[in-house]
């Protein structure tokens, strides 16, 4: 969770960036790509305008992994407890991470749904929709106590259905992960930066099919829009407004700052992992507990 709070806040700025860019309608006359908005928001807000949002950013990574962890936990257990195996299969691990990335989604959407608006700025699509920036700080509480006050505690958890969908994106990374990892596997012994990159890049190919509900979550995460056209009912009405409006690119608006902000997590997270490891047999060597060797390591990528 530490490690997932550290990357967070080091590029969180790519990630502020990306949520913009995805609540951007069509015809606003606003920076749609990565470069051109980042500059716009260091003119108008300043340094701080990239951060806009950080604190319910933390707040949400690490009640994600704290509680993911968790049902994890606790759904492997029960699945070894049926099966009587110290090992799950790869079916009960998915089904163990499907299981706590449900519960997940359902117990932290209200955090995200307060991110989304605190770091667009922007409260509902037809704020959105103007095409000047906003330089005023919008707080966790005050966002909070907003939602509650105009769209009940139900608006807490808009957004909620394509967030579940998302669930599946570390699935289709598990699985391109794995497969790669067999067949690269047979002809040679991986190494550390073997799997950095397995990691990296079936990351990046899971990020990129389920992208469009990303989009999509982000606009339902705002107040809706009393413009039919701009208002989501469900997933699929997201899908088909989305497309007929702003055609297939509205559906991958922001991928570019969010591969970016993926690409620089997965370096993070290994360095990190990397430093832990090598400290931890150089502490194991002082108190003479042994050597172990650097191939231990490689089970945990």
């Amino acid at each position: 969770a530490g490690g997932g709070a550290i990357a967070m806040a080091i590029t969180y700025p790519f990630s502020n960036v990306s949520s913009r860019q995805q609540v951007q309608l069509k015809g606003e006359g606003q920076s749609q790509h990565f470069v051109e908005l980042f500059q716009k928001i260091l003119s108008d807000e300043g340094v701080k305008g990239l951060y806009s949002g950080l604190d319910s950013a933390l707040l949400g990574i690490t009640a994600t992994n704290g509680v993911y962890y968790y049902f994890y936990e606790l759904s492997k257990a029960a699945f070894e407890s049926i099966s009587r195996r110290k090992q799950l299969n790869t079916i009960e691990s998915i089904a163990s991470g499907t299981i706590a990335g449900i519960v997940t989604v359902l117990s932290t959407n209200p955090i995200w749904v307060v991110n989304t608006r605190t770091a667009t700025k922007k409260q509902s699509i037809d704020e959105a929709s103007e095409t000047n920036s906003s330089s005023k700080h919008v707080s966790f509480i005050d966002s909070f106590q907003r939602i509650i006050r105009e769209d009940g505690y139900g608006g807490l958890w808009q957004g909620v259905v394509p967030a579940l969908i998302l669930v599946i994106n570390p699935i289709i990374q598990y699985t391109i992960f794995e497969q790669a990892k067999n067949l690269i596997g047979r002809s040679r012994q991986l190494g550390s930066l073997d799997f950095f990159f397995l990691g990296a890049i079936s990351k990046l190919i899971a990020t990129s099919i389920t992208y469009p509900y990303i989009v999509i979550k982000s606009r339902m995460q705002l107040k809706q829009s009393n413009n039919e056209e701009a208002r989501y009912y469900s997933t699929a009405d997201g899908f088909r407004k989305i497309l007929r409006n702003e055609g297939a690119r509205g559906l991958y608006k922001g991928i570019d700052s969010k591969l970016l902000q993926s690409v620089l997590t997965a370096a993070i997270l290994f360095v990190a992992k990397e430093n832990l490891f090598n400290y931890t047999i150089k502490l194991l060597g002082l108190l003479g507990v042994g050597s172990a060797g650097r191939k231990g390591s490689y089970a945990s990528y």
